[in-house]
């Protein structure tokens, strides 16, 4: 059965998709910094503890280095909100350096030992979509993610590596729990799961779930960009 690494697999939807990949036959490389979510991952005998934090690239470089995967899923990711007056540059600088310099630090570990036929799976967020109030560095950084996503099919193409964008609604995990604001069509993390493997296993170059709340998005998204803040606006 193929291996699939699963970065920020402690928690959410990555740590959903490390059980039910391996309750599926996966061999699973789960990776995180909580050490002790780790052992209870590794309690399953298909799951592999990898412990090292995505932002250090040292450490990334050194734990990825011997890794060979079939698929990698590069999940870590956190977020944090802009509440005006307050605007706080280094509140960017740390949302930036997990969500989206932690995958190019993964990328950079991982690309040496990639070969024909291996998948990178990048989630971003469907947040990237749309200007949702308050989340200026949260989905600047999905957007930025997007696009190196959609590059990296283009460079990687001659070289027969499957590169796959996925970009989630809002789902139930320790993140999104602590939102004070309605999250319309929320699933579970593993509702998130399943979807997520079900795309890998189809290869689907655009991973969208929950598919309604994805499709109406989109539609907003091609909306011309006056319409779209005067939406966004009303629904402060």
């Amino acid at each position: 059965m193929k291996t699939i690494l699963i970065t920020g697999a402690t928690s959410g939807i990555g740590e959903a998709l490390a059980n039910h990949a391996a309750s599926r036959g996966y061999q699973v490389i789960a990776c995180g910094r909580n050490q002790e979510k780790l052992d209870k991952l590794a309690k399953h005998q298909n799951i592999q503890p990898l412990q090292f934090d995505v932002t250090d690239e040292q450490a990334t470089q050194s734990a990825l280095a011997d890794v060979r995967f079939d698929i990698a899923v590069l999940n870590a990711g956190t977020c944090e909100y802009v509440d005006l007056p307050v605007f706080e540059p280094d509140m960017f600088r740390r949302v930036l350096e997990v969500n989206f310099f932690g995958i190019i630090n993964c990328v950079s570990a991982l690309l040496p030992n990639c070969q024909a036929g291996n998948q990178l799976v990048i989630i971003d967020s469907m947040a990237r979509l749309f200007p949702f109030t308050r989340s200026q560095a949260y989905g600047a950084s999905k957007a930025a993610v997007h696009y190196f996503t959609q590059s990296m099919k283009i460079d990687l193409k001659s070289k027969g590596v499957i590169v796959q964008s996925v970009s989630p609604g809002f789902v139930e995990t320790p993140l999104t729990d602590k939102n004070d604001f309605e999250m319309p069509m929320k699933i579970t993390a593993q509702e998130a799961a399943e979807s997520l493997l079900k795309g890998i296993i189809k290869q689907q170059s655009n991973i969208y779930f929950p598919t309604v709340f994805g499709l109406i998005l989109r539609t907003l998204h091609r909306l011309p960009g006056r319409l779209q803040v005067w939406l966004s606006s009303k629904l402060q």
